[in-house]
Formats: structure tokens, sequence, C-alpha cells
């Protein structure tokens, strides 16, 4: 079943705004979808940064300010997607927000949802990253043109 869906990736920054505006002149009228990516369980992670390199007990861990941050990260991002839409709505696209945890990366996640929700094609915004940075941290951008299955249109920041 194909459908005119425009699938939006949206972290809020200059690219990821540029993207909606891009989106929303090339595709006008169409349904989009603006998707925001959080990394469920990062504040998890971060807290056992110090413990894991040194191995250390848990013990100065608090777990539910932990728990607290990683709801307010899923929050802030929810707060980032409704923003996307609004953006891409006022630009005269009509668009619904969506919050998903990243499952392996950011790239697999979108490259998922197009495919689930047969888009005709997806806009990201691309981010200015050193060789080394990329070599070393991989790219959304390259991953989502590898494996998705449909168009992709890139958007630079201005």
């Amino acid at each position: 079943m194909a459908t005119n869906l425009v699938l939006i990736g949206f972290d809020g920054t200059p690219a990821a705004e540029r993207a909606v505006r891009e989106a929303a002149q090339l595709f006008p009228g169409r349904p989009a979808l603006v998707v925001t990516v959080w990394e469920a369980g990062r504040a998890f992670d971060l807290a056992m940064i110090p413990t894991r390199g040194l191995e250390l007990p848990m013990s100065g861990i608090d777990i539910r300010t932990v728990a607290q941050v990683d709801e307010a990260m899923y929050n802030e991002a929810k707060q980032l997607a409704r923003w996307g839409a609004q953006l891409a709505s006022d630009q005269g696209l009509p668009a619904e927000p969506l919050v998903v945890a990243d499952e392996l990366s950011v790239a697999d996640t979108l490259v998922r949802l197009a495919k689930e929700h047969t888009a005709a094609v997806m806009v990201i915004g691309a981010h200015h990253h050193g060789r080394l940075s990329e070599l070393l941290l991989g790219s959304t951008s390259r991953g989502v043109l590898q494996h998705t299955p449909c168009p992709v249109l890139v958007v630079r920041a201005e």
C-alpha cells in the first residue's frame, strides 16, 4: 500500500528546522510524520561511565535520580517532536509528532519507521562533522541513505 507520507527526522537543530521548511516547500499538503528519536536508558549509561572504567561498586548512584533524568530526556524528546510538527504545520505541511526510542541507531530506527509507515520520502537534516568524528561515530545520514526503502532528501543547515 503506497502512501504519500513525508517522514521527517527532527532533533531540533538548525539543520532539522531547515529540513522541515524544505519538506513543506517541496511536498505541500502531504501528510507528515515528524520523528524524534531518543536514546532510552542513556541516563543510566552516563551514570555508569565512572564506575565502569574504574570497576567501582555502584553504591554512589541514586537510581531514582537517574530514572528521573531518563524521564526528563523522554519528555524533552516529546517536546522536540511536537515543536517540529508545529513548525511543519505552520509551513502548510499537516504533521503529527512521533517519539521513538532508538534501537540500534537513529538511522536504523528511522529506516524501520519508513518501512512500517510506507513513507514516500524521508527528509533529514545533515550536521557537519569532521572526517575523523564521522569515521569514529558513524553518520545518521549515511546510514539512512544506505538502507531506507524510499527516496531521501538530506538538507544541510544554512
